[in-house]
């Protein structure tokens, strides 16, 4: 027997973490000096936080240590379960340095357990969107070699991408200096940003206006094969007007039967992305 483990960068809603039985290991941020666990919606008061950082508050994000990893873990492991950890891409945080030390010493304390750790090598419904689908299994009684094998080729066709609205949230991260931010935003130019099947993120062209981002997706899921017997999963940073209609262009696009999940972008994502980010996932076939 074992227990299902996520954490709150995979972004799925509360209430199907909670339909699940998941683990949840909560990601921290700070905002105007005050530290937040993200708890996948359930209490999270989105709008005071879009607000501040368009208001120029710029909010933190850090690594949870080791023992944050073993406090979540031990419990499990005392009652006699094994764990099955479905984590965000390992590329994107020094977090699993801290977990990796974690489970070494747990391992240790508790040689007759198994932990054991799956890479989605994704970030916020990236990941999300594996994990609901292994929960599935999970719930069905898969074995965790099973879910290997499952998620293994799941991720294999996860594919992500997004645009941001602003690029000076990219420029603290490091990945545009201040003359590009600055003409970019001056051009109304949008990177488009997908995650590599290594688990980094790489700007992979530039959409020039609003307008031309939902043609774009639509184009890349077609480009992608993409599968209608899979959940699409839409994301919106404090821009739900431009959500709402994204999502009515894909049902224009699909059709009305398609199943999309649609969603605000979290607090620990939102810092790195920004507010006005528009967010598509979805299962590929090529």
């Amino acid at each position: 027997m074992y227990k299902l483990f996520c954490d709150s960068n995979c972004e799925l809603w509360h209430t199907e973490a909670e339909k699940f039985g998941l683990g949840v290991i909560r990601m921290p941020y700070v905002l105007d000096g005050e530290e937040y666990y993200y708890d996948l919606g359930k209490e999270t008061d989105f709008s005071h936080f879009y607000t501040r950082m368009r208001e120029g508050a710029v909010p933190t994000t850090s690594a949870i240590n080791e023992q944050n990893y073993i406090d979540y873990f031990e419990p499990v492991l005392k009652e006699g379960q094994d764990i099955y950890y479905i984590t965000f891409s390992h590329k994107l945080s020094a977090t699993f340095e801290s977990m990796d030390r974690a489970i070494s010493a747990l391992k240790e304390k508790y040689p007759e357990r198994e932990i054991r750790t799956f890479d989605t090598k994704s970030i916020s419904l990236g990941a999300g969107f594996q994990v609901r689908m292994a929960a599935e299994k999970y719930l069905a009684g898969a074995s965790m070699d099973e879910l290997d094998a499952y998620l293994t080729t799941v991720r294999e066709h996860t594919v992500v991408y997004f645009v941001v609205d602003d690029l000076i949230y990219l420029k603290r991260g490091g990945g545009l200096s201040a003359p590009t931010a600055a003409f970019g935003k001056l051009l109304g130019i949008k990177p488009l940003i997908t995650v590599t099947k290594e688990g980094s993120l790489q700007s992979v062209g530039k959409i020039k206006g609003s307008k031309k981002v939902f043609a774009e997706f639509i184009s890349l899921m077609r480009k992608h094969g993409f599968d209608k017997n899979y959940r699409v999963e839409v994301l919106q940073a404090d821009c739900p007007e431009i959500g709402d209609a994204f999502v009515a262009a894909l049902k224009e696009a699909f059709g009305d039967d398609l199943t999309i999940d649609y969603q605000v972008v979290g607090p620990v994502i939102a810092s790195h992305c920004g507010p006005g980010t528009l967010g598509l996932i979805f299962y590929g076939n090529k």
